[in-house]
């Protein structure tokens, strides 16, 4: 296979994304949420497999007819914003008006972030909080805390968004890669169990789930400290 031929192979491996984007609608609108998780944590998986190999077969490069950075942002708004945001809402967790308010606020505020030129550090990692709310939904999923809890959580996130607080990238952000990748891996399998047993309250993948998301959550913020507040 010529190196010309595998650049256009990594556009269509990340353009499957909207495949499982549209999996998962569907099976939200039927409200059979284990399986819109599992297409999820499924395009999740293959949105860190898809950016390794478009540098390592310089798509820029060898397939230009084809704009992968926005070909990946189109399909990390619908699986990590759009379907998450949706079952959320549907779900009943948020009840009444906040359930619009954190579907309002979480299209609203991600589209934004998207388009946002500042949102990558000097280091590869995110300024502000990258909009992961596929992985937020789910441990509220996973968790079902109380309304509050959830309602906090969204906002909070949602203004984190547009602070300079750092956000690790698990496969770009050097600095203690050699933890965040096998952690944001173990996240990956723990989330795939967790929506494969729908979310059963006894499953361990429930302290999987803390342990990974909180690293993950606050392992950029912790450089930063360390760095005397630098985000970059």
């Amino acid at each position: 296979m010529t190196l010309r031929a595998k650049a256009l192979f990594v556009h269509l491996l990340t353009a499957t994304g909207a495949v499982f984007a549209m999996l998962a609608m569907l099976a939200a609108v039927e409200e059979k949420w284990d399986l819109m998780f599992l297409w999820l944590v499924v395009a999740f998986a293959v949105d860190g497999i898809d950016g390794p190999l478009a540098r390592k077969y310089d798509v820029k490069t060898n397939a230009p007819a084809f704009d992968g950075v926005l070909l990946d942002l189109i399909i990390d708004y619908l699986t990590y914003v759009f379907v998450p945001a949706y079952a959320l809402f549907k779900s009943g967790l948020l009840p009444g008006w906040t359930g619009w308010f954190a579907i309002i606020i979480i299209t609203f505020a991600s589209a934004l972030y998207f388009a946002d030129t500042r949102m990558k550090t000097k280091d590869n990692s995110f300024s502000g909080f990258p909009g992961c709310w596929n992985m937020v939904v789910l441990v509220i999923f996973a968790l079902e805390p109380n309304f509050w809890v959830s309602l906090i959580l969204v906002a909070t996130l949602a203004v984190a968004m547009f602070v300079p607080v750092k956000f690790v990238h698990p496969v770009r952000t050097e600095k203690w890669r050699a933890v965040t990748l096998p952690m944001a891996l173990a996240w990956t399998i723990i989330a795939g169990w967790a929506a494969w047993v729908d979310f059963h309250p006894e499953s361990w993948a429930h302290w999987g789930l803390v342990v990974t998301s909180v690293y993950l959550l606050f392992a950029g913020a912790a450089q930063q400290v360390l760095a005397g507040g630098k985000a970059g």
